[in-house]
């Protein structure tokens, strides 16, 4: 299954380190919100680390956190 970036939200990261700019290769998302159905759920641990499995994903989501 993937997981499509407007179905999810409330996306929180840990391993953030500015040192690390632009890349922030240890930053991962470690909680969300995915929309299931017309109702807001929290992410899975599963759903979590497929997120985290795709570094394309995780950038533009970290790109919005920043915003």
């Amino acid at each position: 299954m993937k997981i499509e970036s407007k179905h999810v939200d409330d996306v929180e990261f840990d391993g953030i380190n500015h040192n690390d700019y632009p890349d922030y290769c240890d930053a991962f998302i470690s909680e969300a919100s995915i929309l299931d159905g017309k109702e807001w759920r929290e992410a899975t641990d599963e759903e979590l680390e497929e997120m985290n499995n795709d570094p394309d994903f995780v950038h533009e989501k970290l790109q919005e956190f920043f915003q």
